[in-house]
């Protein structure tokens, strides 16, 4: 062999630069190291099974491929090995010491110049990954020996400018293969511990199509932490309901059974693999602020990110992921989700899990109902700001309502309840369903036994607005507008009210709105009550009551706009204050302000002016006692 001494060369870039941006842009975690590392040895291992189908020698006695992790926790080394292709010491050169080159690149240009592509799965198409390990190590030693070769070699850095080539002894080099050797940072070492080791292996690249071990310590007998087979490319018929159990448990990080497993392959313009769980409890972080999808993106079986917004925000409750077979890999992984690509898979992916969602909805009442006592509140988000899939997500919404008692209604349940006459489909709004049911603004539907959804989660307020039908039936609010109830009889044996109003009412009326002034818009005989005396309703344009609060709590509303008064013109105090003459005014005035303040506090809010409706109670405690 002829004499090779140590060379040192300076890489072919602006390396400090090139590293620096690698650290600290492009990879936002240092974690992802470990799968850059385990990819190019997947990648190793793939090239050799190429070669070999021409060149069976190369395999040896050695046919099967294998990744090891080794932990040296004492020396702060760790050591990612694999029996693939190696390299030689130009191909070191070349695929270690360019930034914007890689050697899987190249293989990859000569596996498609020979049409043969289809033989075989290549993870990095990149040139950068390898220098990842830089975030986590101040030295990196790369000892390679290709497959028929006779020869060894040594690659060192510390990722600062240079690097150094060297012959190394066979006997301290791989049988065939490459060797990564990581002297890690002191604020590194935790990756030399097995615990942490596993997990970033099983979780990142546990699906890699390449076994792999773990060495816990120098010494140890190696373990199998991964066996080279993604679970998701199986088939259905194959998987034990446990193991989706134990997939779900390590992917979601949860300890719950899932609610619904969804595992399909699409085929066609784009090739992808998809294993999805909706949870069968709620994670701790569905009310994140953020709003952030749990589904990791996988490229041939090798993890890329967890953020790649794979499902829209309403369905980030779905913990899973998404394999795809078509996206490219390349120095902006964590930028992926800008690829048209992903944007075609995520429409798939969402069509999907909605028609699963339905058919369990149509086929498991009780499962369904599960789901949506979970995720309901974020599945409605969808109804307002999903305008392609409304209709979708309207079919699959549950309610309560003043006929469902402790169960949920559909719409469909709804629309078939419908009363003859009736031409809209009735919601009250709010924050507790206990008071919306104690609502006067319900009593007059609740006579002609006409059903109310009872909406109680912020979001409700929003979507209503943005939903202007369902199957050709509007939605209206019990607490804005006309009540619409003249259509709709009342059942035989209920009392009918006077359907005129005396001029005593409406001059009492007349009285009540002169006295009230800026306070309401309008004050008017109300067919909607039936017990009450009075209620407040928004007026038909605008906001209904609800949303109003929310608007203004959030500091989105410029100007509140006033509320109509209805006054119950069968009322027996109503009829009495209406009879009341000019001496009365006083009294009078004091009991259209008291009218206000009641209605306010029906509606769950405070009297308009505390003192005043303080001392006008007082007076009206008096009077009673004057009388008395």
């Amino acid at each position: 062999m002829t004499e090779q001494k140590t060379e040192t060369r300076t890489f072919e870039a602006d390396v400090s630069r090139l590293l620096h941006m690698m650290v600290h842009s492009v990879y936002s975690d240092r974690d992802v190291f470990l799968r850059e590392l385990i990819s190019n040895a997947a990648d190793a291992c793939e090239k050799l099974r190429f070669e070999a189908v021409s060149r069976p020698e190369l395999l040896g006695d050695d046919a099967k491929p294998r990744i090891t992790i080794a932990a040296d926790p004492d020396n702060k080394e760790l050591v990612v090995e694999d029996n693939g292709i190696g390299m030689s010491r130009d191909e070191m050169a070349e695929a270690l010491g360019t930034i914007a080159r890689s050697g899987t690149r190249a293989f990859l240009e000569r596996v498609e110049a020979g049409k043969a592509a289809e033989d075989t799965q290549l993870i990095g198409q990149f040139g950068v990954g390898f220098y990842s390990a830089f975030m986590v190590a101040d030295r990196v030693d790369v000892i390679s020996r290709q497959a028929g070769s006779d020869e060894a070699f040594r690659w060192s850095s510390d990722g600062k400018g240079t690097y150094e080539i060297a012959p190394a002894p066979l006997e301290a080099a791989p049988r065939r293969g490459t060797r990564v050797v990581l002297h890690l940072m002191e604020d590194a070492t935790s990756y030399a511990t097995p615990y942490r080791l596993e997990g970033l292996a099983k979780s990142q690249s546990g699906h890699v199509p390449v076994p792999i071990t773990l060495v816990e310590k120098p010494g140890a007998e190696p373990r199998d932490i991964a066996d080279g087979t993604a679970l998701w490319v199986r088939q259905k018929s194959e998987i034990k309901a446990e193991e989706y159990t134990d997939f779900y448990r390590s992917i979601a990080g949860q300890y719950d059974e899932p609610a619904s497993t969804i595992h399909f392959r699409a085929e066609g313009r784009q090739e992808y693999s998809v294993l999805a769980f909706v949870p069968g409890s709620r994670p701790f972080d569905l009310f994140d602020q953020d709003r952030k999808g749990r589904m990791k993106l996988y490229v041939r079986r090798v993890f890329i990110t967890d953020d790649a917004d794979l499902l829209p925000r309403y369905l980030r409750f779905v913990r899973g992921l998404v394999d795809s077979a078509d996206l490219p890999l390349n120095v902006s992984r964590e930028m992926i989700q800008e690829s048209p690509l992903l944007a075609s898979i995520r429409k798939g992916v969402t069509n999907r899990m909605l028609a699963d969602l339905a058919k369990t909805a149509e086929n498991d009442a009780e499962a369904f109902a599960k789901i949506w006592e979970n995720f309901g509140v974020v599945l409605k988000e969808g109804l307002y700001e999903d305008y392609e899939r409304r209709e979708q997500l309207l079919k699959l919404a549950r309610f309560r309502s003043t006929a469902s008692g402790e169960g949920w209604r559909s719409l469909a349940d709804y629309i078939g309840a419908m009363k003859e006459g009736q031409k809209a489909i009735f919601f009250i709004a709010g924050d507790d369903r206990a008071r919306l049911e104690a609502s006067p603004q319900l009593e007059g539907f609740r006579a002609r036994g006409i059903e109310v959804l009872l909406l109680t989660d912020p979001v409700d307020s929003f979507w209503v607005t943005m939903a202007p039908e369902f199957d050709g039936k509007p939605f209206k609010s019990v607490t804005q507008g006309a009540a619409e109830l003249a259509d709709v009889a009342l059942p035989e044996d209920a009392a009918k009210p006077d359907v005129e109003t005396s001029s005593d009412i409406a001059t009492f009326l007349a009285f009540v709105k002169a006295t009230l002034g800026d306070e309401v818009s309008d004050v008017k005989a109300s067919d909607r009550l039936t017990e009450s005396a009075v209620c407040l309703v928004a007026p038909e344009h605008g906001p209904d009551r609800q949303f109003e609060r929310l608007l203004n709590a959030a500091g989105r509303l410029d100007k509140a706009a006033k509320p109509i008064l209805e006054i119950n013109p069968r009322h027996a105090r109503v009829a009495a204050l209406a009879k009341l003459g000019d001496d009365e005014k006083a009294f009078k005035e004091d009991a259209a302000h008291l009218l206000y303040d009641e209605a306010r506090v029906l509606d769950g809010d405070k009297p308009a002016d505390a003192k005043a409706f303080s001392a006008r109670l007082a007076r009206l405690i008096d009077r009673g006692l004057a009388k008395g």
